[in-house]
């Protein structure tokens, strides 16, 4: 299929459209402008052979609007992956790839990646290992990341000595382990070595867009502006890209990420455009802003007809947490390749450490709550030290004073927040979201980076499926736009705090523990072991957990109303044998009490008001495989 074929069709939406227009005024007047918008058929190819110079070919003072094959904003390990999809889906044509960053280190420059608390470490489960092997470009990423075979954990009643030490035997793969920007260096080189004469690469720029149907909805029109020296995000500089700034409105919408730019741009138009620029959103929000517009100047009657809004939606985080990373290097008698965590009885600190690499050095990430004493920068470092040799004396004493007066002057680093966009995930026929923009979660259970990589295989097949690009854009929209959802809306339910907490995760975690344990072949694992599978979307993770929930519950009723017919019987009984009727209900309401009451302190650390997941984790008797989620950060 080339990218340039295009089919064009009256839609019966379109018929309704004009049939149920009010023919007042305002409503003759749309119905000539609809008329005026059906397309004829046109195969004009927009492809051009562009100079292949790498970042420097587009001079800012350039006039003339530019025709391109196809776009990629953001040239994060999603938006190089998606070039590399297209350069070898289509080889005859180019991909321009635009990113408001500098250019990645290189993957083996051993001098950047020693300093291993600036980079974000990431997992890549099997969801993230399958779309870069389907690419070829596995071997480069396994060849500098760490693999991870198990966890070491410390529970809150754990005493410094008494963490307990898994090993998963049972993953589909291992988790391999390595800083965000280390695997985007991988892919960068890939493009270079392999396919420079396909895929240009420009950093520095701020991509805007104007048009999302240009020239009768044959291209996209957009404005390409070059970031100021150092006002791209962290100043230029490559530094943590899951964190977000330290302020987010009241709406759960956080700062803009834009750069600043120089006065002088041009526009390119673009035969497809693909937004994959993460957190920052560009595209998706000018989508978002063009069909409020759009929306707000449909009739009541058009609304009735007219396709869906597309909007993002954005959640107030409830278990805000933020985070400092911690450099550590791990004694010679600790096993190098596991994930050590340990969290504190109170829930004020979760502590995760991943390998930075193979010789021992490790990045570990301090999760406080937000308003903690030490969630700030210039924090007392003798404070600080008291509480880690208080709270986390086995790994306190792997750090030395300056690493650790360093740790509470520097700034806290927010986590996301959970959002999605729908209910599709395009903008008229040649544009679309995937990643990160289109699907954001906490990195907690490996599937934010798995998930977006995944995407890039899913367009890939949305275009083999298809004859044109516009049909491709369609089906990758329908295929993702519910997984999208499925996928932050589970996420988010693992995340909920206090007793909130406790009925959309840890009572469900319990109960399919449980369940699955007795009936293997009719329950289906926990939620994290099920989102871990390879072969099964997250609808249908939703979907199951749905049917499981229903048959517990039913399950359960009917063996409650057992237990109450025979406790009812047994009372009789009793009443009749002894003649103590009202002994023996009062022996019965008090043997339901002290149970109850039992029970109650049993889960009161479950429904605490500042528990969160990884509180709960090591209270749970998940086998090994349920517990992989906390060694895939994403």
């Amino acid at each position: 299929m080339a990218i340039h074929t295009i089919r064009y069709q009256l839609t019966i939406n379109m018929y309704f459209r004009l049939l149920l227009l009010p023919l007042t005024v305002h409503g003759f007047s749309t119905i000539i402008q609809n008329v005026a918008q059906i397309r004829t058929p046109a195969y004009t190819s927009l492809r051009v052979v562009a100079d292949p110079t790498v970042t420097e070919q587009f001079s800012a003072s350039l006039q003339e609007e530019r025709k391109i094959d196809s776009l990629v904003v953001g040239a994060g390990p999603a938006g190089l992956l998606t070039a590399i999809m297209l350069a070898r889906k289509f080889p005859n044509e180019k991909v321009t790839v635009f990113d408001r960053l500098d250019a990645p280190p290189s993957p083996t420059d051993d001098a950047i990646w020693s300093d291993v608390a600036k980079f974000y470490l990431i997992g890549l489960g099997s969801r993230g290992q399958s779309a870069l092997k389907h690419y070829g470009v596995w071997d480069e990423v396994e060849a500098v990341a760490t693999a991870v075979v198990g966890r070491k954990d410390w529970s809150p009643e754990s005493g410094a000595e008494d963490g307990v030490e898994r090993i998963f035997t049972d993953r589909p793969v291992m988790t391999q382990v390595l800083p965000r920007d280390k695997l985007v260096g991988v892919l960068h080189k890939h493009v270079f070595d392999k396919y420079s004469d396909r895929i240009e690469l420009n950093y520095g720029y701020e991509i805007m867009p104007l048009d999302f149907a240009a020239n009768g909805n044959t291209a996209v029109k957009l404005r390409v502006s070059k970031c100021k020296n150092g006002s791209g995000i962290g100043g230029g500089e490559r530094t943590n890209p899951a964190s977000v700034a330290s302020s987010q409105e009241k709406d759960g919408d956080e700062t803009s990420e834009l750069c600043d730019v120089d006065t002088d741009s041009f526009v390119i138009a673009s035969n497809l455009v693909i937004a994959a620029d993460g957190t920052a959103r560009t595209v998706a929000n000018e989508m978002e802003k063009n069909d409020k517009d759009r929306w707000e100047n449909l009739n009541v009657f058009q609304k009735l007809l007219a396709e869906k809004p597309f909007k993002i939606r954005r959640y107030i985080d409830d278990n805000r947490r933020v985070y400092k990373t911690v450099p550590m290097k791990i004694p010679a008698e600790w096993r190098p390749d596991l994930n050590y965590s340990a969290r504190t009885k109170n829930g004020r600190i979760n502590y995760d450490a991943l390998p930075a690499d193979r010789n021992g050095n490790y990045c570990g990430v301090l999760l406080v709550k937000e308003g903690d004493e030490f969630a700030a920068s210039d924090t007392d470092p003798v404070k600080f030290r008291a509480l880690l040799d208080e709270s986390l004396p086995q790994f306190s004493k792997l750090l030395d004073d300056e690493t650790v007066a360093a740790i509470a002057k520097k700034p806290v680093s927010f986590l996301p927040s959970f959002r999605y966009a729908g209910p599709r995930l395009h903008q008229g026929e040649r544009t679309l979201i995937l990643g990160d923009c289109a699907h954001t979660v906490k990195p907690y259970f490996g599937l934010g980076a798995n998930s977006a990589l995944e995407d890039v295989k899913i367009l890939e097949d949305s275009i083999d499926e298809t004859t044109s690009i516009p049909d491709a854009v369609l089906l990758f929209s329908k295929k993702r736009a519910k997984e999208s959802k499925s996928l932050v809306k589970l996420s988010r339910e693992l995340d909920r705090p206090g007793k909130l907490g406790f009925f959309t995760f840890i009572l469900p975690l319990i109960l399919d523990s449980i369940f699955h344990k007795i009936l293997p072949k009719v329950f289906a694992p926990n939620t994290i072991s099920m989102l871990q599978k390879d072969g099964i979307t997250f609808s249908g993770v939703r979907r199951r957990k749905r049917l499981d929930r229903a048959a517990q519950l039913v399950l359960i009723g009917s063996g409650l109303s057992a237990v109450f017919a025979w406790i009812k019987a047994f009372v009789n009984t009793v009443a009749n044998i002894t003649g103590k009727n009202s002994s023996s209900v009062s022996f019965a309401m008090a043997g339901v009490f002290v149970l109850v009451s039992a029970a109650r302190k049993n889960m009161s650390f479950f429904t605490r008001n500042n528990v969160s997941p990884a509180d709960v984790l090591t209270k749970t008797t998940s086998s090994s495989s349920d517990q992989e989620d906390r060694s895939s950060s994403s």
